[in-house]
């Protein structure tokens, strides 16, 4: 028998809310060719999921402080589908796809208007901070995440 809870998870197809966030491209982010260096859109992703923990009402710096749990990420696939450049304005985006009891799956994007420059898959593990062994993510943590998946509302929201 599933819990309310692992039925929302198992569900989320439907109901997931995508998170964004701007990027500038700097020139420090270009390569010889004029176009972002393709390791630079992983700083991009990151920055993303570092700040779509924040808006979830969640620092990281925090969460290893007083938890004793932080975020790694154990495989990424990534797709660069077109190029940006110099001082183009992107969005990157997190979009949860899985939730597990010590993982996260999610699905990255970053855009340049409606146009997809990179498509990727980021699997995170959570771990303590001590031992880098995998740990249940806080409870409070993924009831956050999960409840944002499905209803697009972070702490404060109301209703």
């Amino acid at each position: 028998m599933r819990s309310k809870r692992s039925s929302l998870i198992a569900h989320r197809s439907s109901l997931r809310a995508v998170f964004s966030w701007p990027v500038r491209v700097y020139y420090e982010d270009t390569d010889a060719g004029g176009v972002v260096y393709y390791a630079n859109y992983l700083r991009f992703l990151e920055r993303a999921r570092t700040e779509w923990l924040r808006a979830r009402g969640f620092e990281q710096t925090a969460l290893a402080r007083e938890r004793q749990v932080a975020f790694v990420v154990t495989s990424l696939s990534i797709g660069y589908l077109k190029p940006a450049r110099f001082n183009d304005l992107l969005e990157a985006t997190v979009e949860p796809v899985e939730f597990g009891a010590s993982r996260i799956t999610l699905s990255q994007r970053v855009l340049r208007g409606a146009e997809a420059l990179v498509d990727a898959r980021v699997a995170l593990a959570c771990v303590n901070t001590v031992s880098f062994k995998p740990v249940r993510i806080p409870r409070s943590l993924s009831d956050a995440l999960v409840r944002h998946a499905a209803t697009g509302k972070s702490p404060g929201d109301s209703g």
